[in-house]
């Protein structure tokens, strides 16, 4: 049997958050300095992007390296203070691997609005699981108290909308994330459109359900591999 696409390079870890970060910037994932992804590493602490650098400039060099409380333990550069929304997230979801966070076009209109967007097409359903709404924005998550709100209304869902805020994604892998975090933000872009026409038909739930099976626990096939190949051809340094 023939593999589905040419194979990548052995990365470290460090390379796989600084593509994942080019990629959801590519999806839509660019609001400027704002966001933060974090992986959970086997002993317990967390690479992280910096706070200074935007996420289609980033390199695995400058990925840093943070203990469970969000101390700085190793880079170049500084770890946002708005990590505690992170900090808190992943003290009380030992589930999640990557989490994503940031302001995207279509997701945060979606968060403006405090609703979840309906599944019209088959991408969309790409996402197979609750989507939260945390509806009572009150400031800036690198509080505690408005961080361990954020976190206490999220639940076991692996994307929330942060009322008048952005989105969070959390998954197990980076290749996941990627497929979350970007057919999410599709769902939402088409659903605008599709509303702002009017009359759309969503997809059946039962669909929704059988096609997003596939992909709760395993990521599209070739997906991260196929995005990562256009990240380092578009700029090889991403792995320096």
């Amino acid at each position: 049997m023939n593999p589905v696409a040419p194979a990548l390079p052995e990365l470290t870890p460090a390379q796989e958050l600084a593509l994942l970060a080019r990629m959801l910037h590519r999806e839509g994932y660019d609001d400027h300095l704002a966001g933060h992804i974090t992986y959970k590493q086997p002993d317990g602490t967390f690479l992280v992007n910096p706070f200074g650098l935007t996420w289609d400039e980033l390199r695995a060099s400058d990925v840093m390296h943070m203990d469970a409380e969000g101390k700085q333990l190793d880079g170049p550069w500084t770890i946002t203070p708005a990590i505690t929304l992170h900090v808190e997230l992943h003290r009380a979801r030992h589930d999640v691997g990557v989490a994503v966070h940031n302001h995207p076009r279509w997701a945060t209109i979606y968060a403006d609005l405090q609703r979840s967007p309906e599944v019209y097409d088959q991408t969309s359903a790409q996402y197979p699981g609750k989507v939260a709404v945390f509806d009572d924005y009150s400031g800036s998550v690198d509080q505690v108290e408005n961080a361990r709100a954020a976190v206490e209304s999220i639940g076991d869902a692996n994307v929330a909308l942060l009322a008048n805020h952005g989105i969070l994604v959390m998954a197990p892998t980076p290749a996941i994330a990627l497929l979350w975090s970007s057919s999410f933000e599709w769902r939402c872009r088409q659903a605008w459109h599709v509303e702002a026409v009017g009359k759309g038909v969503p997809l059946r739930p039962e669909v929704q359900e059988s096609f997003g099976a596939y992909f709760v626990d395993s990521p599209f096939p070739g997906l991260f591999e196929a995005m990562a190949r256009r990240e380092i051809r578009a700029d090889a340094t991403v792995l320096d």
